[in-house]
């Protein structure tokens, strides 16, 4: 009966951690992608984190609060991850961009793009509504992008300062480190941040929705007039993995008569927002004319009632299972 009691309660600590460490999966998620900037990286370095968690849980002496300890691991696990990689970067990281031809369409084997996040893994789905906008806002893209430019411990040492507003004695704590040695990389991260574009536009929360839908008439019917209406003369777009993107509206649109003319007559699907910002899975008329086929997720970001930037990510195979978009539909 003894061997009985002890499983019982073996079972019920393990359910006990169990739920515990899940309780803090949303926010480590978002720490580990804004570290590594990828959704599928993140999960991992999550799942390690756990893991570890788990084996070292005797060893936990409670000192520390137990969310203090997960980032600590999820630090190290993230650290170890970037020692062996190149940074993530996105096209605009790469040079300057370039006239809406298709000859300028290059695809850069030895670079590591930035992926997409759901909003629905990085971000509370309820709780105080400035930490829940917080959350969405530092995983926009362009800060994701800023923040692959830091060195992994100076990156770690800002998010945790600027974004989770821990105190810097908590991070040399949780770094092993001096707190001037902290001090020291959190102002020379905030330098380089200074250098580097982090404009980033409303949460979707506050965007138009009647824009939106506009947008997906615009697009749909592919009226080149409408879209105009609808896009900032200063809009960016690009279209990883190939490292070509484009500025300005009359280049964009160029591009959509031009070169990237096949898209004429393509669905637009909304799906979960991306990094903060609203998103949609782009499907292109099948060649052999049995519906549509994935050709991008679309990532927009909206400011002052006009779209700004466009991100069309590729790698629809990767992404599009991701965000719970078909990989056909039908006509």
């Amino acid at each position: 009966m003894r061997a009985v009691a002890d499983s019982l309660t073996t079972k019920r600590a393990g359910s006990d951690l169990e739920e515990q460490l899940e309780q803090h999966r949303t926010e480590l998620t978002a720490y580990c992608y804004r570290m590594l900037a990828s959704p599928f990286e993140a999960e991992d370095a999550v799942q390690d984190t756990f893991v570890r968690a788990w084996r070292g849980f005797e060893r936990f002496e409670g000192r520390a609060a137990l969310r203090s300890w997960l980032y600590r691991i999820a630090t190290n696990v993230c650290l170890d991850m970037l020692r062996s990689r190149e940074r993530r970067a996105r096209p605009m990281d790469l040079g300057p961009a370039k006239e809406p031809e298709a000859a300028n369409l290059n695809t850069l084997p030895e670079v590591t793009w930035i992926q997409p996040m759901p909003d629905g893994l990085a971000v509370p789905a309820e709780g105080d509504p400035a930490e829940v906008a917080q959350a969405r806002e530092t995983i926009r893209l362009a800060f994701v992008a800023a923040l692959q430019h830091l060195p992994p411990r100076q990156r770690a040492v800002l998010i945790l300062c600027e974004v989770l507003r821990w105190k810097a004695s908590e991070v040399a704590e949780l770094l092993e480190t001096s707190l001037a040695s902290v001090n020291s990389a959190l102002q020379r991260a905030r330098a380089t941040l200074e250098a580097t574009d982090t404009t980033t536009a409303a949460s979707t929360d506050q965007v138009d929705s009647e824009l939106l839908a506009r947008y997906v008439d615009a697009f749909e019917s592919y009226d080149m007039d409408a879209l105009t209406e609808l896009i900032h003369e200063d809009a960016t777009q690009s279209m990883p993995p190939f490292d070509l993107w484009l500025s300005g509206r009359e280049d964009i649109l160029r591009w959509w008569v031009g070169p990237g003319a096949g898209c004429r007559g393509s669905q637009v699907i909304p799906t979960t927002a991306a990094n903060g910002s609203p998103a949609f899975g782009q499907y292109k008329p099948s060649d052999t004319g049995d519906g549509y086929e994935p050709w991008a997720l679309q990532v927009l970001e909206i400011e002052d009632g006009r779209i700004v930037e466009f991100t069309f990510f590729l790698d629809t195979e990767t992404v599009f299972p991701l965000f719970g978009l078909p990989l056909h539909i039908e006509a």
